[in-house]
């Protein structure tokens, strides 16, 4: 059972950031271009450059269509966790200490699901992945025209 589920690791961890980007894509798209509800529910859309809004919704958007496509998954899931971990503390932790009463548990599991990511990187079916290949792929032919021949 254990070696079955170990196998299967690498597409659950690549279903698992599947999920994450795009439900953090929809959440900067939706403060960015008010679709699905927008940023207060009625399809508003929060003002160009204000601090901190804009700045987290952008991170939002272009940091999960990063992670939802495997590209670059590590270092937009560093900057995204990070965006969060300012969410968190600086909108929601005021208000009160834990995430349940403060309304913070989103932008504490958003926080934490990206952490994993910077150390577990994109898993399977990613572009991250694709590109590892093909570089291993490439670097083994000009590897082997570089061998010395014997005679």
């Amino acid at each position: 059972m254990t070696g079955r589920l170990n196998s299967a690791q690498p597409y659950a961890l690549g279903l698992f950031r599947i999920v994450i980007g795009l439900l953090f894509t929809c959440h900067g798209s939706q403060s960015l271009f008010g679709v699905l509800g927008g940023a207060d529910g009625q399809g508003a859309t929060v003002s160009a450059g204000a601090w901190p809004n804009w700045y987290a919704a952008v991170i939002e958007l272009v940091g999960g269509a990063l992670v939802l496509l495997g590209l670059g998954t590590r270092f937009a899931a560093f900057i995204a966790s990070g965006a969060m971990a300012y969410a968190y503390f600086k909108v929601h932790q005021p208000q009160a200490l834990w995430p349940v009463e403060n309304g913070g548990e989103g932008a504490a599991l958003y926080c934490w699901a990206m952490f994993l990511l910077i150390f577990t990187g994109s898993g399977a079916l990613g572009l991250d992945q694709l590109f590892a290949k093909r570089q291993a792929t490439s670097s083994d032919k000009t590897d082997r025209s570089k061998a010395p021949v014997a005679a």
